[in-house]
């Protein structure tokens, strides 16, 4: 009989889950060995965070599971920031985790934690396996409870659980009925009749819609706005698309969505309730009923797909909304092309992520880490329509950047050229993880805006009154680094040269890192401020003139 370890393993292939990362540990050395002989392959990370966060990364772009682990204590503690990451952003995940001998829990032993009570709240499914005779079913149930409630599925296994004999039943196909929904759109139709200015805002939920979206959207007239998650699902450049929201947003953004009578929100919750608009009629799509009225009161819910809703056969309207901002939206491109063309050194970081946006391909997957870069990305990167956006976008995470770049890659089976934006911050957190990247041969490109500073932190406490503090950071020499691991490096700091040596980065055929020297002081300005948040700032950087005297 098959022993616990590779009953499950055997599971996780019946699923369709290709990888597992992680790192050994003598509590799961029987699941590494049942890794060793099954077809699902193992990728040795150098840091669980990295492991939970290329999963997480890698779930968010299939949309199927994917699995990590980590051994009893300290192994399994360093996956729960990758695993909130995957929590808040609704990606499924299977999180294997040792644990001490059975007869030992509750002893104080070596390394024992009581890990099903700390995951209790990143997992939508948290149980640990003592009867050997359980391993098919919690294993089975655990992909089923991380698929259908789109999070994170933990299943903590004592070592001697997993060496002991289990029975394999073997897979089911189960076939799934196609749902077909019937619904009463009428009053839709009314709202959007009556409408003069409505407004879409989307967000993760409409992935996979552009056309639907684009369609609906020119016979309504409406504008279509994006939260982070909505980045690329339609092309910056298309007339409709007025941009982002929110303090990483745009000017003709909030125009629209402060003339707006009508807001239709499709797959999103966006948190920052004061960039809505309160006094607009409200209708929110979205497939989980959890997320409607969140936000704002709503007019008109539908707790559906978002598919369903854009197969709606409105009237056409002659008056276009969206044609009203067309001059500022041109304001607006004009106004940031200035900043992406501005020469002056230091280099701004605008430029690097527009001349990217140029370069790269148009299908790229693009994974941004958290700060200042995610700002460069959201507003100055033109995405084709065609791309992949990634962030840590709920749960902001720093770090993310690198490891996500390694769960790209092995979700797109390099197929796609894979970019990751990270900040000097972030990229230090986590820069073991190219050792990952290059070991298996992934060509993931990797940029570091390097300005020696948290430059959002900097910001954030300028534009709360306070002079900068704690925010300097000593950089090693990151090509150095990049080239003892086996990746090709390149420096920027001349602005004048950036497209050359951003071409000769991307093209680059095994991994690559730029060193972008970027303007410490270039500061990601919000698309509007308060006087009160104005006054604060010119405080502030008074009070660091002062001190600096």
């Amino acid at each position: 009989m098959p022993s616990v370890a590779e009953v499950i393993i055997k599971v996780l292939e019946d699923s369709g889950i290709q990888r597992i990362y992680g790192i050994p540990g003598d509590s799961i050395d029987p699941l590494v060995d049942a890794i060793r002989k099954s077809k699902v392959k193992y990728v040795q990370v150098r840091h669980e965070e990295g492991a939970a966060f290329a999963a997480s990364v890698e779930a968010k772009i299939t949309g199927k599971p994917s699995a990590c682990m980590g051994t009893s204590g300290p192994g399994s503690i360093h996956l729960l920031n990758g695993l909130y990451d995957a929590k808040m952003d609704h990606a499924p995940v299977i999180a294997l985790t040792g644990q001490v001998e059975s007869d030992m829990i509750g002893h104080d032993y070596f390394q024992e934690v009581n890990l099903t009570k700390l995951f209790d709240d990143v997992a939508v499914y948290n149980q640990i396996l003592i009867n050997p005779e359980n391993a098919e079913y919690i294993i089975r149930r655990a992909i089923r409870e991380a698929i259908s409630k789109r999070g994170v599925a933990h299943i903590n296994l004592p070592v001697d659980t997993l060496r002991k004999s289990s029975e394999y039943k073997g897979s089911k196909n189960t076939e799934v009925g196609k749902v077909k929904y019937s619904i009463d759109f009428s009053r839709a139709k009314e709202l959007i009749k009556e409408s003069e200015k409505p407004v879409l805002l989307i967000g993760g939920g409409t992935r996979g819609l552009s056309k639907e979206i684009n369609r609906f959207a020119e016979k309504i007239g409406a504008p279509i706005i994006y939260a982070l998650n909505g980045k690329g699902i339609l092309p910056d450049l298309d007339p409709k698309v007025m941009g982002g929201i929110g303090l990483l947003g745009t000017k003709p953004s909030i125009e629209a969505m402060d003339k707006a009578d009508l807001l239709i929100m499709l797959g999103t919750s966006f948190p920052y309730v004061n960039f809505l608009n309160k006094s607009a009629k409200v209708i929110q799509v979205d497939i989980d009923n959890s997320n409607i009225g969140k936000r704002l009161d709503v007019d008109l819910s539908y707790p559906i797909p978002v598919a369903e809703f854009l197969n709606i056969d409105v009237e056409e309207k002659s008056d276009k909304f969206y044609k009203e901002l067309k001059g500022k939206k041109e304001d607006w491109l004009d106004s940031i092309s200035k900043q992406e063309n501005n020469l002056d050194k230091p280099m701004k970081p605008q430029r690097v992520a527009y001349i990217v946006s140029q370069k790269c391909k148009k299908d790229a997957v693009i994974v941004t880490d958290t700060g200042n870069v995610t700002m460069w990305t959201a507003r100055h990167f033109r995405a084709s329509g065609e791309q992949t956006f990634i962030f840590s976008a709920w749960l902001g995470s720093m770090g993310i950047g690198v490891p996500g770049s390694v769960g790209a890659s092995f979700a797109v089976e390099n197929k796609r050229q894979v970019i990751s934006f990270v900040g000097d911050g972030g990229f230090t957190m986590t820069m073991m993880e190219m050792i990952t990247a290059k070991k298996y041969d992934l060509p993931v490109k990797i940029i570091v805006y390097n300005n020696s500073k948290l430059g959002m932190i900097k910001f954030e406490q300028e534009v709360m009154g306070y002079p900068e503090w704690g925010v300097d950071l000593y950089n090693p020499d990151f090509i150095k680094i990049a080239e003892s691991i086996g990746f090709k490096g390149f420096r920027l700091e001349e602005p004048k040269e950036a497209e050359e040596i951003i071409e000769d980065f991307l093209n680059t055929k095994g991994p690559a890192l730029l060193d972008a020297i970027v303007d410490p002081n270039e500061r990601p300005m919000p698309p509007k401020l308060t006087f009160k948040q104005v006054g604060e700032y010119v405080l502030s950087i008074f009070r660091e003139k002062l001190e600096g005297i």
